[in-house]
C-alpha cells in the first residue's frame, strides 16, 4: 500500500515506505539522480534520492519504494532513499510543462495540464478548502442546503442575459421557453419560508458577451436566504460567513498561500488576516457618493446620485476612506432588482454591498420585498408579467414574512483569496465568450 505525502510530512520518521506520484523536476549527477515527485495530496512535493542515477523525463508518473531519512540540516526536513522505482506511466519529449515557471495565459489553453503546476495546484486546492468551508459554515448554524434548479423560466436579475434552451428538434421541450439559470434565490426564497434558514451553492451562467477579467458565462454562486430577518440581519451573516471562510481557509491552507504570497500578490496573508479581524463598517450609498464627491480624488467614472458605483469607487471606499471592509446600504431603486424592499422614502431600496479592500464588490444582498402590493407595484412599474411569477407572489400571499439574502460569487472570492486577478484562473475549465474548450 502507498503511503501519500501528506502523510509522511504529517509524521515525518525514518521508515519503509512507498509512495506513488509523478515527477515535478529530475535532475541526474555523475552516480546519483534527485526527483521532485508531487502526488496531489498536498502542495509539497518529496525529493527522492536514486542511486542508480536514472533519468526520468517531467510529467512521468512514478512508483518508488524506498528509506525515509531525516535531513534536518538540508533544505528539506526529509527525503526519500529509493530502493525501487516503477515507471508507472512515462511523459512523452513534447510535455508542454517542462520549465517550472509558466505563463499563465499559455497556461488557459491546457487546462487540461496546469493543475500540475504549483500556482494552480495552490489555487484549485484552496477553492476546494474554500467549498467545505463555506458549507460547514452554513452547516453549523442550521441551514438548509436546497439544489435549486439549473432549467429555469425566468431571469432574477431581469438583465435578459440569459442562455436559452432549445431542443435539437427546435420545438419546445418544456411548456414554456426555458434557460440556464442565473441565480436560485427566487427558488430558495420559498424553500427559507418553509425551513427558515437555507442556502444553494451550485452553477450558475450569463450569456454576457464580455472578455473582462471578472466575467465568465458559467460561475459558481453560494446563495442564502434567512427568514424573519431584515437587512442588518443580513449583513451580520455576510460578515460572518466570509470571517469564517478566510480563517479556515488560513489555518488550513499555509503552503499554498505562502506560495501565493511569494509569486502572485505580496501581502496576501497580511490582507487575509487583517479581514478577518476587521469589524465591518456600513454607510449609506448617499453617503457614499458624498464622501467620492468630497475626496479630491479624479475616477475615470463620475460618482454621482443615481448612478451605480464602480469598481474604483468602491476601492476608493474600502481600502483609502474605511480601510477595511465595508457595506454601502440603501441603493436607489432604479439600480437594483424588482424583489428589493422599497425603504420608506419612496427613492431607495434596503439592499447591501459589501465591499473589501483589494476587489471592491464581493458580496450584494438585500432585504426581500414581502408586502403583496408593493411587490406587484413594483414588477407593474417595470412591465414585468405578473403571470409568470404567480408562484413568487403566492410567497406572500400565503403566510409571508420578513426575509433577506445574498449572493456570493464563488470565483470572485476565490480571486480575493489567492490574489489571482483573472477569473478564468480560479476556475478548473473556464467558460467564457468565444471559448468553451476542454
Amino acid at each position: 500500500m502507498t503511503t501519500s505525502i501528506f502523510n509522511l510530512y504529517e509524521n515525518p520518521s525514518e521508515r519503509e515506505v512507498t509512495v506513488s506520484g509523478w515527477v515535478r523536476t529530475s535532475r541526474a549527477m555523475k552516480e546519483l539522480s534527485f526527483i521532485e515527485l508531487n502526488d496531489g495530496s498536498c502542495f509539497r512535493s518529496l525529493q527522492v534520492v536514486d542511486a542508480s542515477g536514472g533519468s526520468y523525463p517531467v510529467g512521468t508518473a512514478l512508483t518508488v519504494s524506498g528509506t525515509i531519512k531525516l535531513t534536518p540540516e538540508a533544505k528539506q526536513a526529509f527525503e526519500l532513499a529509493a530502493a525501487s522505482i516503477t515507471v508507472d506511466g512515462e511523459s512523452a519529449a513534447d510535455y508542454p510543462l517542462q520549465k517550472k515557471r509558466h505563463n499563465v495565459e499559455t497556461l488557459r489553453g491546457l487546462a487540461h495540464l496546469r493543475p500540475r503546476t504549483n500556482l494552480f495546484s495552490a489555487v484549485f486546492r484552496i477553492r476546494s478548502v474554500a467549498a467545505f468551508a463555506i458549507h460547514s459554515f452554513f452547516q453549523e448554524n442550521g441551514f438548509v442546503y436546497v439544489h435549486t434548479p439549473i432549467i429555469s423560466t425566468g431571469d432574477a436579475e431581469g438583465a435578459g442575459e440569459v442562455f436559452r434552451i432549445a431542443p435539437v428538434n427546435g420545438s419546445e421541450f418544456f411548456d414554456v421557453p426555458t434557460g440556464l439559470t442565473v441565480s436560485g434565490q427566487l427558488n430558495a426564497e420559498s424553500y427559507a419560508l418553509a425551513f427558515g434558514k437555507v442556502y444553494t451553492f451550485g452553477p450558475t451562467f450569463r450569456a454576457e458577451n464580455s472578455n473582462t477579467a471578472r466575467h465568465a458565462a458559467e460561475f459558481w454562486m453560494i446563495e442564502p436566504e434567512i427568514a424573519f430577518a431584515e437587512l442588518p440581519d443580513d449583513m451580520r451573516l455576510a460578515e460572518n460567513m466570509l470571517r469564517s471562510v478566510l480563517n479556515y481557509v488560513m489555518e488550513k491552507c499555509p503552503d499554498e498561500l505562502t506560495f501565493l504570497d511569494s509569486f502572485v500578490e505580496k501581502g496576501l496573508i497580511a490582507r487575509l488576516e487583517a479581514v478577518a479581524k476587521a469589524d465591518f463598517a456600513a454607510v449609506t450609498y448617499t453617503e457614499a457618493i458624498a464622501i467620492l464627491e468630497k475626496s479630491g480624488k479624479k475616477f475615470a467614472y463620475e460618482a454621482k446620485w443615481g448612478a451605480d458605483l464602480q469598481t474604483e469607487h468602491e476601492r476608493y471606499l474600502a481600502e483609502e476612506y474605511v480601510k477595511d471592509p465595508v457595506f454601502v446600504t440603501d441603493y436607489p431603486k432604479s439600480l437594483k432588482a424588482f424583489y428589493m424592499r422599497s425603504n420608506d422614502d419612496g427613492r431607495t431600496v434596503a439592499a447591501m454591498d459589501c465591499l473589501v479592500p483589494g476587489i471592491g464588490e464581493i458580496i450584494g444582498g438585500s432585504q426581500r420585498e414581502e408586502r403583496l402590493e408593493l411587490l406587484r407595484a413594483r414588477m407593474s412599474e417595470l412591465s414585468m408579467n405578473e403571470e409568470e411569477y404567480a408562484w413568487y407572489l403566492d410567497l406572500r400571499k400565503y403566510g409571508g414574512c420578513k426575509h433577506a439574502g445574498f449572493g456570493l460569487g464563488f470565483e470572485r472570492l476565490l480571486m480575493y483569496l489567492t490574489g489571482v486577478s483573472n477569473i478564468r484562473d480560479v476556475i478548473p475549465f473556464p467558460r467564457t465568450a468565444g471559448n468553451a474548450a476542454f
